[in-house]
């Protein structure tokens, strides 16, 4: 049985294990290897307590989705980052921020769960509109968004993937998606 609820404290760990396998399966063959090898869960689960996603204050939120109880994906949203910066934010348009499944969940419908919970999230907030990015490799990534009715706008973005050894980071094209709330 599949439930959807708000991140509590808690959940840092689970919802970073989710996040780091998901990156692992889903960027495979598009981010460096190097790079989805050294991803550290416990890292992950840091840095979402010290951004503090769990608190209601927060202005994003994160919806988590559970199978039987455990934590198998998780959402996250609220205002639109201007340039993706969390300290510039649009207050006239939502965005998922995030949005991961635990790989042996994809294809369940948990995503399409989750995806619908941030949508009412975003439009119980008065938003009519929101976005998110995808890398433009990521091909399933792409198709689950469209399938749901969102479509590249035509802006793009580059995000940076630091390499270890002083090298230059990796640039992978992004795309941004966006679809209304009102129709």
């Amino acid at each position: 049985m599949v439930t959807i609820r708000r991140e509590e404290p808690d959940d840092a760990d689970a919802i970073a294990r989710v996040h780091v396998r998901g990156w692992q399966a889903g960027y495979a063959g598009i981010m460096p290897g190097e790079v989805l090898t050294r991803l550290n869960p416990v890292a992950w689960a840091q840095r979402r307590r010290d951004v503090g996603t769990a608190d209601p204050e927060h202005p994003f939120t994160t919806l988590v989705g559970e199978v039987d109880g455990a934590v198998a994906g998780f959402a996250t949203f609220g205002p639109y980052r201007n340039d993706q910066d969390r300290a510039d934010l649009d207050p006239t348009c939502g965005e998922i921020v995030t949005m991961y499944v635990e790989p042996a969940r994809w294809g369940t419908g948990l995503g399409r769960a989750l995806l619908a919970a941030a949508r009412d999230g975003l439009a119980g907030r008065g938003w009519t509109e929101y976005r998110l990015w995808v890398l433009a490799d990521n091909v399933r990534a792409r198709h689950f968004y469209e399938r749901a009715g969102l479509s590249p706008d035509g802006v793009e973005s580059v995000y940076r993937v630091p390499l270890h050894g002083g090298r230059d980071p990796v640039g992978l094209v992004e795309l941004r998606y966006t679809a209304r709330l009102d129709g």
